[in-house]
């Protein structure tokens, strides 16, 4: 929330491409050459390897980067049990599973002095997060930097979905910022702390237990489209050399640990490797669609898919419906009414979402569970039904769906939640019979 931290995020520098092979050091001569871990490593640095996969995986799915530290992050005390506040991990036992729609308002302002971490609020999820399977949704509303405080999460990675104030991260392979219509990718046990780049920040975060996210295969689209690898930004190697007591909180099979250094633990000098943090802005989407009739199914908006062990059944799905043009003729062109094997979450990062005419707003949230029915509302309907089919831009919105293989548990804060629409059902009364035989 400083002046400072705007400065520093309008200088960064970023490695480009999603996937890459990255290496990037601070100072030069701090990365090895030609091997790993050498006897004694450049500049009295500690060679650690950071594996976000199995060793054995296949290369195409391996994940791991190599840090040169300035000291090894064996060098700690004991973790110890912290409170977990609002947060809550899989498997989601507090609250049946419920078939109903559901929509909240934005999470309520939090009390002063509140951070990232302290304002994460779990809406839900599946899976279990000790059998690495299942994703989580979480809010977050934050009016204060993270000091001398740095955050990992062991369960999964970190998919930050912006929607109000800019974000600088901090991790232990460099910064990122992060703004509403950007997304920052926080791999799995990377350690970060969050400044803010203006007095508020909220947006929300889906914790993904399973495969790490990657970019989707594009079939018969071809060799380009949807999300480009060359627009995930990467961070440059920067480190911090402080010797002062830091708060390190770890997320661990579901609980908040913590345990507090005598050292700053991002003081990663260099590194190089694939277990990388990634900022991607969701305008530079490629959208690609119908030119002929009829709307294509929403799968054709994904950015990032965890795959599961079965082909083209995600683990979770981010969806991004990004500006674009629509011009299908006979063509009902809001999203059409729709029952899904899938649960569908979906949020509004800025404007109105073109299948629902209000209620829905941006930092709140839908969730159409596993075959719950959901579609366009009543004016939506009618409006579409009756208009005019020339071509038509949408850019007046900016939403997402995290989509998931397994029915979404909502928790018992979010079930009982004041921000809870509890008429959401209403936006489909209204709807007439129109049969005539």
């Amino acid at each position: 929330m400083s002046e400072q931290a705007r400065k520093t995020a309008e200088a960064l520098e970023y490695l480009t491409g999603f996937g890459n092979e990255h290496s990037s050091e601070a100072v030069p001569g701090a990365l090895p050459s030609g091997r790993n871990s050498p006897q004694r490593a450049p500049l009295g640095l500690y060679a650690e390897q950071l594996s976000g996969s199995a060793f054995t995986e296949p290369r195409k799915h391996n994940r791991r980067s190599w840090l040169y530290r300035i000291r090894p992050s064996a060098a700690h005390p004991p973790f110890t049990r912290i409170d977990n506040g609002s947060v809550r991990t899989a498997p989601f036992t507090e609250a049946p599973a419920d078939p109903n729609r559901l929509r909240w308002n934005p999470l309520p302002d939090p009390a002063p002095g509140t951070d990232f971490l302290a304002g994460l609020w779990t809406l839900g999820g599946n899976g279990d997060a000790a059998q690495r399977s299942g994703m989580a949704i979480h809010l977050y509303s934050a009016n204060a930097d993270m000091t001398d405080r740095v955050f990992s999460d062991s369960d999964g990675e970190l998919l930050i979905v912006p929607e109000r104030g800019g974000l600088l991260l901090r991790t232990e392979l460099g910064l990122l910022a992060a703004r509403p219509g950007e997304v920052a990718l926080i791999p799995r046990g990377v350690r970060f702390r969050v400044e803010l780049l203006d007095d508020t920040a909220r947006g929300y975060v889906c914790e993904n237990y399973g495969r790490p996210f990657e970019l989707p295969d594009l079939g018969p689209i071809g060799a380009n489209g949807l999300a480009n690898a060359r627009d995930f930004r990467a961070p440059v190697a920067a480190y911090e050399d402080a010797d002062r007591p830091t708060e390190v909180v770890n997320k661990f099979c579901g609980n908040l640990w913590s345990a507090v250094y005598d050292h700053s633990p991002l003081d990663v000098v260099a590194w190089y490797g694939t277990h990388t943090p990634y900022v991607y802005d969701l305008r530079r989407f490629n959208v690609l669609g119908s030119i002929s009739y009829d709307h294509p199914d929403p799968s054709i908006f994904t950015v990032l898919t965890s795959p599961s062990d079965t082909p083209g059944l995600a683990g979770v799905d981010f969806v991004v419906f990004a500006p674009r043009w629509l011009v299908g003729e006979d063509t009902f062109r809001p999203p059409y009414f729709h029952r899904n094997v899938m649960s569908e979450y979906m949020g509004l990062i800025e404007g109105s979402y073109d299948a629902k005419a209000e209620g829905f707003v941006p930092g709140g949230g839908s969730l159409h569970n596993m075959m719950s029915a959901h579609g366009p509302d009543r004016e939506t309907f009618d409006r579409a039904s009756a208009a005019e089919l020339k071509p038509q831009k949408i850019d007046d919105g900016l939403a997402f769906m995290f989509e998931t293989r397994w029915p979404i548990t909502a928790t018992a804060q979010a079930a009982g939640a004041d921000h809870l629409q509890r008429s959401y059902d209403d936006v489909w009364e209204g709807l007439e019979r129109h049969f005539r035989a």
